[in-house]
């Protein structure tokens, strides 16, 4: 793994207050308990460049016949195939009538006044 960003650099990390989650220095809202951080007068122009580049949503039943359990895994991986982050997001049990829809969106964001740097 590479070392952390410097503050202020796209990339850069803090803790949200509220959750204690792992966000993006740059965000005003934390995305995983939706709290507030700050007013930000740009948040309204950097969400005009905000996109999901990736969506995925899917429901599965439980087993007719008997109860089972699932683990929600998330890798992410770099160009080069290797493992940057690993975490299992959630666990439980269905028996059978239930169901789950495990959704999954990645957010990004353009960086204004950063040009592209390419790492060799």
């Amino acid at each position: 793994m590479s070392a952390a960003p410097r503050p202020g650099t796209p990339g850069a990390t803090r803790t949200c207050p509220h959750c204690k989650t792992t966000i993006l220095e740059s965000s005003s809202v934390c995305p995983q308990c939706r709290g507030h951080l700050r007013f930000d007068s740009d948040a309204n122009a950097v969400a005009a460049v905000k996109f999901s580049p990736l969506q995925v949503e899917g429901t599965i039943p439980a087993p007719a016949d008997g109860a089972c359990e699932y683990s929600m895994v998330l890798s992410i991986r770099d160009g080069r195939g290797r493992e940057i982050n690993r975490q299992v997001v959630g666990v439980g049990a269905m028996h059978p009538g239930d169901e789950r829809t495990f959704s999954l969106v990645v957010e990004a964001t353009e960086v204004p006044g950063h040009k592209a740097r390419r790492k060799h």
